[in-house]
């Protein structure tokens, strides 16, 4: 897991969606498209084992003096049947968490922070961080796998993290580091740019846009709780040519934003996220992304849009499977 977690730190300083465009002051569009189409799937649910096993039917007859059996003992700790043990399925294309279902709806009224603020737009990081807890933590634990809640570290400016400067050099994306599981941020970079960097605030100015990308870096440490950011390396390491790992970057980042529209979509009723606000969404997806003449590390403008919408529209976890998507979604 470690030697996974270390090998991760590279490619993962540029986590978050790569919004190279924002190294482009100048707008650009691309067609929304729709999303995926995956089959039909009917989630298997996980159900804990209780401290005891279910008291046995009694019969609603008195039994006579004659037929009446000496009482069972009450079960005790060495009678008790051990706890099922949960086997994970930690591959890319059948992992459990592709069982869990969808977010529920979760409560996370936010009010009208502005962006322009470190102060305030760190707090709504912050306060937002807990509802991704409360959607993520109950669906993960739910399929047995173990949850804790990320770290955060959130600076007006620059700062060095575990796996690197954040925002990197001539960037503004935040970082999910595998190595300490922490994720980190520069309101100041996403707000408002960084030299000539265009800020996430410069193309959405509604705070909602940074708060899914936000979930997209909280994307990768679900992906880091289910195995799939150790199994993606694994498979990344055995690969021979620099397409191959470019490749499975590329599903890894789009699965992340595909979680980041699920966590929009389940707090969109009181978040609020209103029609016209999704609309917006939709376009800022449509800006971030691979941009010409940059590695092809997290999908096309295009696809960016694609696989937000996927998460947005399906709220499935097994709607996120971008490793089994066409490569035509995923380049």
């Amino acid at each position: 897991m470690i030697i996974g977690a270390v090998f991760g730190v590279v490619a993962l300083a540029f986590v978050g969606l790569v919004v190279l465009g924002a190294v482009l002051k100048s707008s650009r569009h691309s067609t929304q498209v729709s999303p995926v189409a995956f089959p039909t799937y009917t989630p298997y649910t996980y159900t804990p084992p209780t401290s005891r096993p279910d008291p046995l039917e009694t019969s609603a007859a008195e039994p006579t003096a004659a037929t009446s059996e000496p009482a069972s003992p009450e079960p005790t700790e060495s009678t008790l049947q051990p706890p099922r043990q949960v086997v994970l399925n930690t591959t890319l294309e059948n992992n459990t968490l592709y069982r869990a279902g969808g977010l529920p709806r979760v409560s996370c009224a936010v009010g009208s922070p502005s962006i322009h603020s470190d102060s305030q737009l760190k707090a709504l990081i912050l306060k937002t961080s807990r509802c991704l807890d409360k959607g993520w933590s109950k669906i993960l634990r739910e399929e047995g796998i173990a949850w804790h809640r990320p770290g955060y570290a959130i600076t007006a400016t620059r700062g060095r993290g575990a796996c690197g400067d954040f925002p990197g050099i001539g960037s503004i994306v935040p970082y999910y580091c595998p190595r300490n599981t922490t994720i980190y941020a520069s309101t100041g970079a996403m707000a408002n740019g960084t030299g000539n960097a265009r800020g996430y605030g410069q193309i959405v100015s509604w705070h909602g846009a940074i708060i899914s990308m936000m979930a997209h870096e909280y994307g990768h440490h679900v992906q880091q709780l289910s195995g799939l950011s150790e199994t993606r390396w694994q498979r990344s390491e055995r690969s021979s040519s620099t397409s191959g790992r470019l490749a499975l970057s590329r599903r890894f980042e789009l699965q992340a934003t595909c979680f980041g529209g699920m966590f929009m979509r389940s707090v969109s009723a009181t978040y609020p996220v209103t029609p016209a606000r999704r609309n917006s969404l939709y376009y800022f997806y449509t800006q971030v992304g691979d941009w010409p003449g940059y590695p092809r590390d997290h999908g096309s403008l295009t696809n960016n849009n694609r696989w937000f919408r996927q998460g947005y529209e399906k709220n499935k976890t097994f709607q996120c499977n971008t490793w089994l998507a066409p490569s035509s979604t995923t380049s």
